[in-house]
Parts: C-alpha cells; structure tokens; sequence
C-alpha cells in the first residue's frame, strides 16, 4: 500500500520551493515561500478544497491526469515527476511513451515571454499547454487537443494560404506523426491518433504516400476575427531530449502587423473565442 503521507510531503516540498516569478505570478507581499495553493489548484486545473486534501494526506489516490498536471505546475524534474507518481501509487511514465513533461527551463519561456505566443506540442502534436499571447490570437485551446486531427476535420486555426503551402504543411504534420510512431512504437495515444485520422482519405492518401517532409520557418497570416488578417512569424523549435515542440508567433517590430498583434494581446483569449462563437 502507498504511503499517502509521501504525496502529501512532496506536493507541500515542492510547492514552497517554487517562487512566483518563476510561473509568472508577481511576488508582493507573502506570508509563505513559495506558491499559494490557490495558485497551484489554478495551474493545474484541480479544485483547492482537493489540493488541501492532497496535501494533508486526506484524499483517494489522484488520478495519472492529476499527477502529471501538478508535475507540470510544479515545474518537477524527471526523476521528481517519476517520484510523485509512484508516491501516488501510479506507475512512472514509460520511456517507450511519447514524453509530455515539460521541462521548468520551457515553463520559464511561457511565463517570462508574454510578447511571443507560444504553444507546447508533444513529438504528435497534441497540445500540452500555451501561453496568455498564444489564446489571444488563436482562442482557447484545450490541452489534449491533436493539431492533426484538427487539421483533417477543418477545426485547425484559419490561416491564409499561399499556393502549395497548405499540401506542404499537412504533408510535414503527416510525416511528424509517423516519426513519433517509429521512435514511440508502443505509445497508445500516438496509435490512437493514427487510427482515427485513417478513416479520413485525404490524410489517408498522404500516409500510403510515406513522403518525409520538414517544416519550414515562415510567415503565417491568420484571420482574427477582431483585427482581421495579421501576418506572424512561426517556428518551431524541438527541446533535446523530450521531443517536446515548441511553436512561437512573433510580429515584426513598427509594422502594422505588430500593431495589430499588441491589440490581440489586449483584448485577450475571451475576446477571440467570444468573436469566433458569434
């Protein structure tokens, strides 16, 4: 049996060690080191009454989803996170799964860099989390949600084509997910994706066609539908040793292009979902 007490010490360890700052919370005036409980629960999407509960050894054993969201918030280290879940009596993550930890150094990125719109992606594009920029121009996204899928069922952002790029882009979301399968061949999520996406017959088509494709750095213009056709910057960036993707939108400094993103920003995720439902 699982001691509770272990999930318990090491939620309250690692919540005082963690300074505001470093998740992108003002200090001020605090009576204790480190996060709030109120500040963790928000992170990580739980209630606080249960948080309370975990802490003081008091709740049924959370849930694999739970563990690795207060992983995440925590800003544990691998070995921490391996650690957290079989305190829980959970088994640690495989190193045969497609890795969904994000390292602290990335969690820094997202706090520290509120001009840049950034998304996190695991190595098949399925969303981990995104930064306040990134929901600002493209509307709440929910983690979990596979770019893939949302890209052959027409729910993907809208972006503004030029001729060809469109083919090209689907062709390197193909290619990526079937690099994910090859290196994480035993990983349910990743099959998962594969199985539902193979009913489609355009992505169908491209798969049988086994083309390798990398993704280019370029520009990308998506209709807000607030500001209108806004034209960014995109890269991604692979984090070593995760295989973690990380996509940024940046404007162009004095262009009206960066005009209209610091306008994005202002308003804010509510605003562009609130837009698009209506």
């Amino acid at each position: 049996m699982t001691d509770r007490g272990d999930v318990a010490v090491l939620l309250r360890a690692w919540r005082e060690r963690l300074q505001p700052a470093a998740v992108g919370f003002p200090t001020g005036q605090r009576r204790t080191t480190g996060l709030r409980r109120e500040e963790v629960a928000l992170l990580a999407g739980v209630s606080v009454d249960y948080l309370v509960r975990l802490e003081q050894g008091r709740a049924a054993r959370p849930s694999a989803q739970v563990v690795a969201s207060l992983a995440r918030v925590l800003q544990l280290s691998d070995l921490e996170r391996d650690q957290l879940h079989l305190a829980a009596g959970l088994p640690a993550p495989l190193p045969s799964a497609v890795p969904t930890h994000i390292p602290a150094s990335v969690q820094r990125l997202l706090a520290r860099l509120p001009d840049v719109a950034i998304g996190v992606w695991t190595a098949h594009w399925t969303l981990l989390t995104a930064n306040a920029a990134w929901r600002s121009l493209l509307g709440e996204m929910d983690p979990g949600l596979n770019l893939l899928v949302a890209e052959f069922a027409g729910t993907a952002p809208q972006v503004v084509w030029s001729d060809g790029d469109h083919e090209r882009h689907e062709r390197a979301l193909v290619s990526d997910l079937r690099t994910a399968l090859i290196r994480y061949p035993d990983d349910p999520s990743a099959r998962a994706v594969l199985a539902q996406l193979l009913a489609d017959d355009r992505f169908a088509r491209l798969w049988a066609e086994g083309t390798v494709t990398e993704h280019r750095v370029h520009a990308k213009t998506f209709r807000h539908p607030l500001v209108g056709e806004v034209t960014l910057d995109c890269d991604v960036f692979t984090v070593t040793g995760t295989d973690l993707r990380i996509v940024t939108y940046t404007a162009e400094p004095e262009t009206e292009d960066a005009s209209r993103f610091d306008l994005i920003r202002t308003l804010g995720a509510a605003e562009v979902s609130s837009g698009r439902s209506g």
